[in-house]
């Protein structure tokens, strides 16, 4: 009886130290309490929110949310684009992303070789730019890339040859190029039956 009895003398009675506890304390307490315990739980999210947001940052190559490579594309100028196989195209990139390269006006290098130097006379190799166009496949003048193809491109100076043999090549060819479809295409044959 004396334990039933206590229950009830310390919620209506002073206590035994001779204060008397303020009403409403015991739910402060509470209230409190549970503040005091959610604030290591938020300070754990916000620290895996802050480490992950570092980790995101730095695999992104620190480009949050976004690939900004191509603010770094100089328009109205040439890029030179290599690509893992040795080739490389030199044109003007128009669009780039995480996926492809748009690149169009392509020009690309062509390496003709003596097969047989004069005698005394040391074999040279024979370098010319090319427009894109002509090929037997007949390709347009545009060209999309895969982005995992390129190992990496560069803007072209203004006064660089590459640039300045694209210069005289337009200067030459003030309607575009023309193709000479006798030599550059296969003509079909018929046969007779």
């Amino acid at each position: 009886m004396e334990f039933a009895q206590r229950g009830t003398q310390q919620s209506s009675s002073p206590t035994t130290s001779g204060s008397q506890v303020p009403t409403g304390s015991s739910r402060n307490n509470k209230t409190t309490g549970s503040r005091s315990a959610l604030m290591p739980m938020i300070s754990l999210v916000l620290s895996g929110l802050l480490i992950l947001s570092v980790l995101f940052y730095v695999v992104t190559g620190n480009n949050i949310g976004a690939n900004n490579e191509g603010q770094y594309v100089a328009s109205g100028q040439y890029q030179a684009v290599f690509l893992n196989g040795g080739q490389v195209y030199f044109g003007q990139i128009s669009s780039l992303n995480t996926k492809f390269m748009r690149v169009q006006d392509i020009y690309y290098l062509r390496v003709n070789q003596t097969v047989q130097p004069k005698a005394g006379s040391a074999a040279s190799n024979d370098v010319s730019l090319v427009k894109l166009g002509c090929e037997l496949h007949g390709p347009t003048d545009a060209m999309l890339i895969n982005r995992d193809q390129v190992i990496f491109w560069e803007n072209l100076k203004t006064d660089g040859q590459v640039a300045k043999a694209v210069a005289e090549y337009k200067k030459a060819n003030p309607n575009g190029q023309k193709c000479d479809t006798s030599t550059s295409a296969a003509t079909p044959t018929t046969s007779k039956p």
